[in-house]
């Protein structure tokens, strides 16, 4: 069956609506702090897409609509033992090297929306020490995992995407991003 690419956009952008969703738990009733957990995923779409979606993608080369992307938050109880931020990938180029960072701004409809990458205070020796890089390469179905961990939490609304680079380090353009509504340590989370 033969579809016109406008009605192959359109179902991509539906099914990012239908995919894309957050879960958040984090601070008690009962007075004591909880361990801070999100997941949020979602399916890319182009910018201006009918039904939009938190992921959008700027270089459908190398992050075609409909690839896949999940991104999950778990900070420890006031921080400390620090933050894990899991990412993982479907549906994008094998063997491309990405470079992945969480960024300091929501996305939108143009690459630079997002603002630039969040750095925790005070400034290290080394970006990769101050910042989030989630730096990856897809096997050959297009996949991947990558994981960072830092002893810090982020700040109250400083942390808000994270956006994929055409090379790893913090080089080259923004292929995509996707909206995370990341927490604080200690940040109210409240159940989706």
């Amino acid at each position: 069956m033969v579809l016109k690419m406008s009605a192959v956009q359109a179902a991509v952008a539906a099914l990012a609506v239908i995919a894309s969703g957050a879960v958040a738990q984090g601070a008690g009733g009962n007075g004591f702090e909880v361990p801070a957990r999100l997941r949020a995923e979602a399916r890319f779409a182009p910018p201006g897409a009918f039904l939009p979606s938190p992921a959008v993608t700027y270089g459908m080369d190398l992050v075609p609509a409909g690839a896949w992307i999940q991104v999950e938050q778990r900070t420890a109880p006031f921080g400390r033992e620090g933050t894990t931020v899991v990412l993982r990938v479907r549906g994008l180029v094998p063997g491309h090297a990405y470079g992945v960072h969480v960024h300091r701004a929501p996305c939108g409809s143009k690459p630079g929306d997002a603002g630039d990458h969040y750095r925790h205070w005070p400034a290290t020796a080394s970006d990769q020490a101050n910042e989030v890089w989630l730096d990856f390469t897809p096997d050959r179905s297009g996949n991947a995992t990558a994981v960072a961990h830092h002893a810090w939490g982020f700040r109250p609304g400083e942390a808000n995407s994270v956006v994929i680079h055409r090379e790893p380090g913090g080089k080259g353009d923004r292929l995509a991003c996707f909206t995370v509504p990341f927490r604080a340590p200690g940040e109210h989370h409240p159940a989706r």
